[in-house]
């Protein structure tokens, strides 16, 4: 009767262990882009830089109180909505990619480790049998 090598066993067991660590943070990560998805305009806000693009009052106030006042351009209002406009789909259509991109990367990770785990667990299956 030979001795089996643990060698196999622990590779086997340590593939199984990163493929669950890995699945359970992309999903983590696939959850979050879709809750961004939901509601694009409040993904990922930067409160120290951009004006807020939650209403167009928000965002004149915002852009009035940041200018210098003695330097100062003071856009009438029909081309601040139109900023105002092309900041909110800015937003949205980065978000819209991160989100999308986030979401396939880590849809096919989570693929690619469903399989890892499943070959290492048959196979560890087939060297823990006694007569393997």
């Amino acid at each position: 009767m030979e001795k089996q090598s643990k060698i196999p066993m622990i590779y086997g067991y340590a593939v199984c262990l990163v493929t669950v660590i890995t699945v359970i943070i992309s999903v983590a990560s696939f959850v979050n882009a879709v809750i961004d998805l939901g509601d694009p305009l409040y993904a990922e806000r930067d409160y120290n830089k951009a004006p807020s693009l939650a209403s167009f009052d928000n965002y004149k106030m915002d852009v009035y109180s940041s200018s210098d006042k003695e330097k100062a351009f003071t856009p009438d209002d029909a081309t601040l909505r139109a900023m105002y406009e092309a900041a909110k789909a800015d937003k949205i259509r980065s978000v819209k990619h991160r989100a999308n991109r986030t979401m396939i990367v880590n849809g096919l990770l989570v693929i690619l480790c469903v399989v890892f785990f499943t070959f290492h667990w048959r196979w560890m299956r087939k060297l823990s049998k006694p007569g393997a």
